[in-house]
């Protein structure tokens, strides 16, 4: 694979991840039967509804906190030749709330990023801080360390994840998700196929479950591979159905991701199908919208998106990706 393949992958990767947020924006917090209530079948980009608790004003194509924390991992991890430095991490993600505020919107820190945050304030220590956090902040920003950091030796990569988890998610779960997150991407990026994206999703939340605080919750790894069984061979409308019941939609990490993957598996992968099935699922949509877009995109790479969508992702949002992910890439 040569190194342009290489950058087609990671920037597919990242605006991927755009992508998903993007079209997950607008359902976020709806369930399932009120996105369809409301959009029928969502089919593109559209704006919030003025009644959307977290996203009320935002206009269609609009990412949201994944997007824009996910770059701020990128950031710290490129200006610390590879590490990110847990106490300016904090910093970064508090003047990133502050910013959000101060622009009256309500997309503001998850639970457990707002809960550890608000204990390094209180004077906590940073390295403590972090030990109740279950919920996908983590996973939904992890994608640089997949497009910085090779997928093997997994401990490398694992180590990285665990750097970037340790603020705000240190647990078994919040460390298992994102390392099913960023070996997937990895493997993308490195010119692996979906299939091999999944395997090494699944043993690296296996590995990542042995680090962190232990928090009781059901097993990400099993739950990964369960999904991707649980939708074999169903039409769209059945499968959707059957992931809001049995695998869930909420801000959860064993919920959540595993819901992303299952968007994967019955997609085959394709970045625009996987990111448009998201966005119906209503809950954490964007999330969800997000990991997909990002597995999908590092498999399929930048010219695999609609070139029209990333135009819009890039005019509504000032996005431009493209520098901090060749910085991204010099740390591989």
């Amino acid at each position: 694979m040569t190194d342009r393949d290489t950058l087609d992958r990671a920037l597919g990767a990242f605006y991927g991840l755009a992508l998903g947020d993007a079209l997950g924006m607008p359902t976020q917090v709806m369930s399932r039967q009120d996105v369809v209530r409301v959009y029928g079948h969502v089919t593109g980009f559209e704006a919030a509804q003025p009644d959307n608790p977290v996203s009320a004003g935002m206009p269609a194509g609009s990412v949201t906190d994944d997007t824009d924390q996910a770059v701020i991992v990128g950031r710290l991890l490129a200006e610390g030749g590879g590490h990110i430095d847990p106490i300016r991490f904090a910093g970064e993600l508090l003047a990133w709330e502050k910013e959000m505020r101060a622009k009256g919107s309500f997309d503001l820190l998850g639970p457990s990023t707002k809960a550890a945050l608000d204990a390094v304030a209180g004077g906590a220590d940073i390295r403590e801080a972090g030990r109740y956090g279950t919920t996908n902040g983590a996973a939904m920003r992890v994608t640089p360390v997949g497009i910085a950091f090779a997928a093997g030796p997994q401990s490398v990569l694992l180590d990285r994840v665990v750097e970037s988890c340790q603020v705000t998610h240190d647990t078994t779960v919040g460390i298992a998700g994102a390392a099913a997150v960023a070996a997937a991407v990895s493997t993308g990026v490195g010119g692996g196929t979906l299939d091999e994206a999944f395997e090494a999703a699944i043993a690296a939340a296996r590995a990542g479950s042995e680090r962190g605080n232990w928090i009781a919750g059901a097993d990400v790894s099993a739950r990964i591979g369960w999904a991707r069984e649980l939708v074999r061979g169903l039409d769209e409308t059945t499968a959707l159905d059957r992931v809001v019941a049995l695998i869930g939609t909420s801000v959860a990490t064993q919920e959540s991701v595993p819901a992303a993957f299952a968007v994967l598996a019955l997609t085959g992968g394709d970045p625009w199908r996987s990111t448009l099935l998201a966005a119906n699922l209503g809950g954490d949509s964007d999330t969800i919208g997000a990991v997909a877009g990002a597995i999908a995109g590092s498999v399929h790479g930048l010219s695999g998106l609609p070139a029209d969508a990333v135009r819009t992702l890039r005019a509504v949002n000032g996005l431009d990706l493209e520098p901090l992910t060749i910085r991204l890439l010099s740390l591989r």
